[in-house]
């Protein structure tokens, strides 16, 4: 059956409508595949990085975050890459900070949007292939990456 020309019409204007996609949001699991690709699987410790990120913020639009790791930045012993990740914004890899023994000390600040409440986890890699964490738990009253 050929739809008719005024069936055609609202059928094309309708279309948009139901093919309309949001942006997938990223998953705690999502998140923690992100990390196991940036860490390789290996262990990670819970100490020596510092996080520093609002506990509530409200606007998800604009969220101050600084980033430090302890290291004495010799060419022995440094932090090669830290890393931010997210859990619900849609893509879980926020920002990646790379470092060398001439940085002089291991540590940056950005801003970043956050999609609503939840938790930011922060990794840094040293030279000698360990991993250390912080994870803040971020409260969001007005949600960013949303499209309206």
């Amino acid at each position: 059956m050929t739809p008719t020309r005024r069936q055609a019409i609202v059928m094309s204007l309708a279309l948009p409508l139901v093919l309309r996609v949001r942006p997938a949001l990223a998953t705690p699991e999502e998140m923690q595949a992100e990390i196991d690709r940036f860490t390789g699987g290996a262990a990670i410790v819970e100490a020596g990085v510092e996080l520093k990120i609002p506990a509530l913020v409200e606007n998800g639009n604009s969220v101050p975050v600084s980033v430090s790791a302890e290291s004495p930045m010799t060419d022995d012993d440094f932090v090669e890459e830290i890393a931010i990740f997210n859990e619900v914004n849609p893509l879980p890899n926020t920002v990646r900070f790379r470092f060398s023994p001439r940085s002089g000390r291991a540590e940056a600040q950005t801003r970043i949007r956050l999609n609503g409440s939840q938790h930011v986890t922060a990794i840094a890699r040293k030279s000698d292939g360990t991993f250390h964490s912080a994870q803040v738990n971020v409260i969001v009253t007005a949600p960013a990456c949303r499209e309206s």
